[in-house]
This record gives C-alpha cells, sequence and structure tokens, in this order.
C-alpha cells in the first residue's frame, strides 16, 4: 500500500514540475514538439531513477559511516554529472536524431535541479505514510525516483501536446512564444492542484 501512496503522491500531488517547480529549463525549452519532449522524459527518468540508486547507496554506505554528510551536495553532484556523460554517449551511438534534437538540453541534464533535488529528497525528507514519519528505504527511493520521473515526464509530453495544438490556433501577438507557454503552464499547475489532498 506504502508503494501505491508513493507513486500517486510522486506523479500527480507532489508533482515535480507542477507543484515543486524543478527542472522548469526543460520542461519550456524541450516542448515545442512531442517527440522531443518524449525523448528528454526518457532521458531524464533514467538519469533520475539511476541517480537515486547510486546517491542513496553513496550516502548511506560511504557518506555516513565516514561522518562527511557536509559533501553531500558535491558528490551527488559529480555521481549525476558521470550519469549524464553516459546517456549523452549511450544516445549519440543509438539515436543520433534525438541526439540532435535534444541539444543543449542533454548535457544540461547535469544542473537540472529536479534530478539533485530527487535524489538530495529521498535522503534529506522524513516522508509521512500511515500517520507516522520515516525515511524511504532503498526501494521505496527507487520507486519515488521512478514515479517522480514518470509524473516529470507525463507533465513534459502534456505540455508539449498543449504547445504544439497553440501553434496551429490564432494566439495573440503578444502572447505567441513564450507567454502563452507560461499561461498553458499555470492552468495545468491549477489543474494539477486538485489531486492535492489525495494523499498527504
Amino acid at each position: 500500500m506504502e508503494y501505491i501512496l508513493i507513486i500517486i503522491s510522486a506523479i500527480f500531488v507532489n508533482n515535480i514540475l507542477l507543484s515543486q517547480f524543478l527542472g522548469i529549463c526543460p520542461f519550456l525549452g524541450v516542448s515545442n514538439k512531442l517527440s522531443t519532449a518524449v525523448g528528454m522524459s526518457g532521458a531524464v527518468c533514467f538519469v533520475i531513477t539511476l541517480a537515486t540508486l547510486v546517491t542513496y547507496l553513496l550516502q548511506v554506505y560511504v557518506l555516513n559511516p565516514l561522518g562527511i554528510g557536509f559533501m553531500q551536495t558535491i558528490s551527488f553532484i559529480l555521481v549525476i554529472a558521470a550519469l549524464v556523460q553516459m546517456v549523452e554517449i549511450v544516445l549519440k551511438k543509438v539515436s543520433p536524431s534525438l541526439y540532435q534534437a535534444l541539444g543543449i538540453f542533454l548535457p544540461l541534464i547535469t544542473t537540472n535541479c529536479a534530478v539533485l533535488g530527487v535524489a538530495l529528497t529521498v535522503v534529506t525528507k522524513e516522508f509521512t505514510f500511515g500517520g507516522e514519519p520515516h525515511m524511504l528505504n532503498l526501494a521505496e527511493s527507487i520507486v519515488y525516483a521512478f514515479a517522480t520521473s514518470v509524473g516529470f515526464g507525463l507533465s513534459m509530453v502534456l505540455f508539449a501536446g498543449l504547445r504544439e495544438q497553440l501553434s496551429m490556433n490564432d494566439v495573440p501577438k503578444p502572447f505567441k512564444g513564450i507567454p502563452i507557454a507560461l499561461v498553458t503552464a499555470s492552468i495545468m499547475a491549477m489543474a494539477f492542484m486538485g489531486f492535492s489532498g489525495i494523499v498527504k
């Protein structure tokens, strides 16, 4: 039951883009085309899940026992940077077209605050399930990270679909481009607020 609560909470209630406002750069920058948004979502999903696994193990088995928890942020950034390099190399060989489409935003996953935010949240925040707060274990952390990245992807794909539809409509000149995208994003965020209260 806890896993279901974690999944619902991460995807809908505490959506990383629309509720926590982490990862806004790719949200606005790579959402012009649906195909690019799907590719970016897949890359971020892989990086967030894998980064959370590695950083959790690093925190629990290296930083905490050695008493160097203050090295947490810099250590996590190095791990994330290495993983993004790996994703970049794989994408370049497997799907050159997607690699070209993602352009500058692929290396920017390294500095995507969503990836670091999830990794830090897992090891620092106490989650409340069944009225009692507790730290997530490894399995719950991976489920939370994956569900959060699915929430990221869902928001990206929905937003990209809306932006593609908007590009075919007669939008007033002052609202063309980023202004109408921001208005659309704010309406999406308000729509996702309707899920609040399902899970505390």
